[in-house]
């Protein structure tokens, strides 16, 4: 049977023991509903609870809660066990919790998500070994951080990881640890790219953490030099540390509500017809609002790059990953990147990464 995930929007006044009623209360009789209730999580502080159940489908969740305590979620989406647990650290009820009369969970879902990318920023012939051996190295150091921090790896792929961490605290020293060793051992053709943000599992979208997650890539995407962090992530790192004031002049960009809106914008604007050759600059102004000098500013303000140079970049970045994946010819990828020829794309890779992409294909199979 598939496993959903619920979220109850829980009203004033309700506590974690209260939860923990209703959480025993669908116990008892989800047998009649052919559900299995697996765990839950819940938040005083934020008034939300998140259900971790096997059902038939929906609307037997939905029915099984009605007739136990009448409590009916906001949002149930299906979600994968394995995934689930990568981000929560747990698909069952803890241990010291099971069996016992009233087996209150005062644990929240909410988590701090944290995107690490390697990126290449030269692929130079003279030094495509030792930039892989590089890579690896960086590799196995992140990995040792993120556990050192009690973080989980929910996703590596491409010198990029996704990672969840139950406290802000922990994910904040993990990037400054990850920043150290990019910084002491330092790699000219290579870039650290950090993104960090937070949030709950169940939003209006149709995935776990979506949101988040993509608020995480974006912030990482943008990442230039410092961690890039949302102001939610700011403030709750001082709520946790009161002595300590993250400094963003430093090691961190803070983006404030506003930047993220339009950051959100313009990388979603950008994902739907970067590979569109007759898109251009004129088309982001109109599509998202704002005039040629005032997209400009704001752009090279936040990303430090014009709108034209961000999509060129962007382009590129993907013309990697299809090359990397050797599926394509330079011709195909050259027109699926939205270049309008393969000579112009060839002259554009050559002066971003100091190789032809003909070469690089070359590197790849020696």
């Amino acid at each position: 049977m598939p496993i959903y995930m619920d979220f109850h929007d829980l009203p004033d006044g309700v506590t974690a023991a209260h939860v923990a009623e209703m959480h025993q209360a669908d116990l008892k009789i989800e047998h009649k509903y052919n559900c299995r209730g697996l765990t839950y999580w819940c938040d005083e502080k934020r008034q939300t609870a998140f259900c971790l159940i096997e059902a038939p489908n929906e609307q037997a969740i939905i029915d099984l809660h009605q007739k136990a305590h009448g409590g009916v979620p906001q949002r149930i989406i299906e979600v994968n066990d394995s995934i689930v647990e990568s981000f929560l650290g747990r698909i069952e009820d803890p241990e010291k919790s099971q069996n016992t009369k009233l087996n209150i969970i005062n644990d929240p879902a909410f988590r701090t998500l944290m995107v690490v990318t390697i990126k290449k920023k030269s692929l130079r012939k003279d030094g495509y070994e030792t930039l892989n051996a590089a890579i690896r190295g960086y590799n196995k150091s992140i990995t040792n951080i993120i556990s050192k921090q009690k973080g989980r790896i929910v996703k590596e792929k491409a010198n990029t990881y996704l990672m969840s961490f139950d406290s802000v605290t922990n994910a904040i020293k993990s990037a400054l640890e990850i920043e150290e060793i990019y910084n002491c051992v330092i790699t000219p053709d290579l870039q650290f790219q950090i993104g960090i943000s937070a949030g709950v599992p169940v939003t209006n979208k149709e995935s776990i953490f979506e949101d988040t997650i993509k608020k995480a890539n974006y912030l990482s995407y943008i990442a230039n030099g410092k961690v890039t962090i949302t102001k939610e992530v700011k403030d709750l790192y001082e709520s946790e540390n009161r002595q300590i004031v993250i400094d963003s002049t430093i090691a961190f960009n803070v983006l404030n509500s506003q930047e993220e809106g339009f950051l959100m914008q313009l990388i979603e604007y950008t994902e739907k017809v970067w590979s569109h050759s007759n898109v251009n600059v004129s088309d982001f102004y109109k599509n998202l609002g704002y005039s040629k000098s005032k997209l400009y500013r704001t752009m090279m303000s936040l990303i430090g790059v014009s709108p034209n140079s961000f999509l060129k970049n962007y382009r590129l970045n993907m013309a990697i990953e299809l090359l990397d994946s050797q599926a394509l010819n330079i011709s195909e990828i050259a027109y699926q990147t939205g270049f309008s020829s393969p000579t112009y794309f060839s002259k554009c890779f050559q002066e971003v990464y100091g190789i032809l992409p003909s070469n690089y294909i070359k590197l790849q199979l020696t």
